[in-house]
């Protein structure tokens, strides 16, 4: 039986991948398709299609094996397929891959593998003999988009800060659910999100990061501030007198709420950059109204020095740690995300906290 088909994708059928494929061929002048066969769709022992053309009159075939899924784990099972089919075949077989989408590192790993490939998006790269076709299309198809968005939303989000906490454990999906807080399904969809990617791997003790550096980045390219309100104080406290009231008040035994550093307040505690004149929290409401009382905030439309966010996401607020007493601060993943959509000096100041803090993603 075929792969079965990841949640959000549409596979290919035979007629698409085999309208795309003769469409793409007929526009080489030198070329003919002589015959294409189609195998049946229960048959695991043939490729999906094969390709009879002919060249300046040389023969050749094209081998085609069709994926539901474009991700690095269905291409690797792909390739594996087509080494085994064209050894079956005359030399000089070609082997095609063929899903709804082939991302820049999957198209990589063709190449590594000595393979074709074509995706229904347009991104094709068909090379044997004299013949060399390639075509790069920009844009992801809105399905991909959602997929990898869905993997950063709250709820997932939350999976991930447990699984990068410890970026080298290796993981039961009940465990990840008791302590994300989020429900088994839920954590089955993370699992097999980062397995199609091949950002982590099955062992006997369970789901292990394999790429935590390349989850990261994806992670930061999704990245987009966290939903919640927004508000603009102005506090006549300065330097260690304002960060010596936030952390009395963080740390305070009968402080009601929850509030912590954010992205440059946050960073200055975890991994010193450059200061900025604005200081940075995350609280709920009670949380807001500590740090009011202690840094004496007054609401102001601009000319703020202090930005305190209300998230919508609670989790972002559980998501801390605390270098020194009362310096509670975001963790330095989420820190590290909020910097990297500061602008220029965040961005510096993101690459920073990445080597002290995030060593294991480098």
């Amino acid at each position: 039986m075929k792969d079965p088909l990841p949640t959000g994708e549409s596979a290919p059928s035979l007629q698409q991948a085999k309208s795309a494929l003769r469409d793409l061929l007929a526009r080489v002048p030198v070329l003919r398709v002589e015959g294409i066969d189609t195998v049946s769709e229960f048959d695991d022992w043939k490729p999906d299609l094969i390709f009879r053309i002919t060249v300046n009159d040389q023969r050749h075939s094209l081998i085609c094996v069709l994926k539901p899924s474009g991700q690095p784990r269905y291409a690797r099972a792909a390739l594996l397929e087509l080494r085994r089919h064209v050894a079956r075949h005359p030399p000089g077989a070609t082997p095609v891959f063929i899903a709804p989408y082939i991302s820049p590192a999957v198209r990589q790993m063709c190449s590594e593998e000595h393979a074709s490939y074509l995706d229904l998006q347009g991104n094709t790269r068909i090379a044997f003999g004299n013949v060399f076709i390639e075509r790069i299309v920009a844009d992801k198809p809105q399905a991909e988009q959602r997929e990898l968005k869905s993997l950063f939303r709250p709820k997932s989000a939350q999976v991930l800060r447990v699984m990068l906490r410890e970026p080298e454990r290796a993981w039961r999906v009940s465990d990840l659910a008791d302590l994300s807080g989020v429900s088994l399904g839920h954590v089955s969809n993370v699992r097999n999100g980062l397995l199609d990617r091949e950002w982590a791997r099955t062992s006997d003790d369970g789901l292990v990061l394999c790429a935590p550096a390349a989850l990261l980045d994806a992670w930061r390219d999704s990245y987009t501030a966290p939903a919640g309100e927004l508000l603009r104080f102005y506090t006549p406290l300065h330097g260690s007198a304002l960060e010596d009231a936030a952390r009395n008040a963080l740390r305070a035994p009968d402080a009601s709420g929850h509030a912590a550093f954010a992205s440059f307040s946050a960073a200055q505690w975890l991994a010193p950059y450059g200061r900025t004149g604005t200081h940075y929290f995350f609280a709920d409401d009670d949380g807001l109204r500590t740090l009011q009382a202690a840094l004496k905030l007054a609401p102001v439309l601009k000319g703020e020095n202090v930005s305190i966010l209300l998230p919508k996401d609670p989790a972002l607020l559980a998501d801390t740690i605390e270098p020194a007493p009362g310096a509670i601060c975001t963790s330095p993943v989420q820190t590290w995300l909020d910097l990297s959509i500061a602008g220029e000096r965040g961005a510096e100041a993101a690459d920073h906290l990445r080597q002290e803090k995030l060593p294991w993603s480098r």
